[in-house]
């Protein structure tokens, strides 16, 4: 098939029942449905081969998170292009169209997303991913709609088809040979921010991440692992050490990486000084993990360096994020989104 429809599933049922319904309504004829289950104790299995048996079952052996799940699955799976969608994700009428014929007319395009809104309110845009994701100088991603946790309505201001820094994992298109080519997810990131390294290391390549406006889909978001979870915090902060690490230009690295370690203890003394105890620990062990690792990461680096060195990314915010939101009390993409503010 020319495009295969993957669902990562660990103990989702109740989602499958919900929004497993509309990707079959509106699949296209050229694109398969596929459950990658990873290792679920509840019943999604049996439910999936007794009430939907056109959808292909690929069953991992272990919960590897959402990095290691698909790249375990996606090895059993054969097509052009691979969307990669989230089990609580609703899709609209030709939401797969518009993106496979922009992809299919730029051999560049290795990436490109949807329009995500939020399922609960229709009129938002979603945290996770909405018009398209970019990082400032320091690491920190954020999204055209949604700057830290400010979420916008959309008002159609970010209706157009233009190249972004990373793509959400909640729906993502990839070219199968380009995701292959660059070893898929890493599975060190389990889950959170691996869309981000996937992206980042494949845009070093010289390859483009795209958001289509046409295409919209309708995410609940936190499904498996809900937002006010310490557990979260700490992928989180753990995680966009590692992306930064492994994956920043040499100019100015070792600088940067410092600002970022003061950043994240100002953010735990934030939480702890809102009574946020367990996030406040959770930024702490963040840092811990990242050191205990900081060989490995390195390690990767030194095998990216041709590519972190020719570092011909685009979309890359050229100030802080953080300063200007709390700072200045910029609160959205189009107050930010100045001449000369990005590479």
């Amino acid at each position: 098939m020319k495009v295969a429809v993957v669902i990562l599933n660990w103990n989702g049922k109740n989602f499958l029942e919900k929004f497993l319904p509309s990707v079959i309504m509106h699949n296209s004829a050229y694109a398969q449905v596929v459950v990658a289950d990873n290792a679920s104790t509840d019943d999604s299995v049996f439910f999936i081969k007794n009430n939907y048996p056109q959808v292909t079952i690929v069953q991992n052996a272990i919960n590897g998170g959402f990095a290691k799940g698909y790249n375990d699955a996606l090895k059993y799976v054969e097509a052009e292009y691979y969307v990669l969608l989230n089990s609580d994700v609703e899709v609209t009428k030709g939401w797969l169209d518009s993106i496979i014929k922009l992809m299919d007319s730029d051999r560049a395009i290795a990436v490109c997303q949807p329009k995500i809104k939020d399922f609960n309110n229709k009129k938002l845009f979603e945290y996770a991913g909405a018009a398209g994701g970019f990082i400032d100088k320091y690491g920190y991603p954020f999204c055209r709609g949604r700057i830290l946790d400010c979420i916008e309505e959309d008002k159609g201001q970010y209706n157009d088809t233009r190249e972004v820094f990373w793509a959400t994992g909640a729906c993502m298109f990839v070219r199968a040979s380009y995701f292959n080519l660059v070893g898929g997810f890493d599975p060190d990131f389990f889950a959170h921010m691996e869309e981000i390294d996937l992206c980042w290391r494949l845009k070093n390549l010289g390859y483009k991440v795209m958001y289509c406006w046409e295409a919209e889909v309708y995410h609940v978001g936190g499904g498996t692992l809900n937002k006010t979870s310490p557990h979260k915090t700490f992928l989180n902060f753990r995680n966009n050490l590692l992306l930064l690490c492994k994956n920043h230009a040499h100019k100015y690295f070792i600088v940067k990486m410092l600002i970022r370690l003061i950043l994240d203890g100002i953010a735990g003394v934030k939480f702890l000084l809102t009574g946020e105890f367990q996030h406040s620990i959770a930024v702490i062990k963040a840092n811990f993990s990242f050191y205990s690792n900081l060989g490995e990461t390195l390690k990767k680096r030194r095998q990216l360096k041709t590519q972190i060195t020719a570092y011909t990314t685009s979309a890359v915010y050229l100030h802080s994020i953080i300063a200007d939101y709390y700072i200045r009390g910029k609160r959205t993409f189009t107050e930010i989104d100045l001449k000369n503010r990005f590479l």
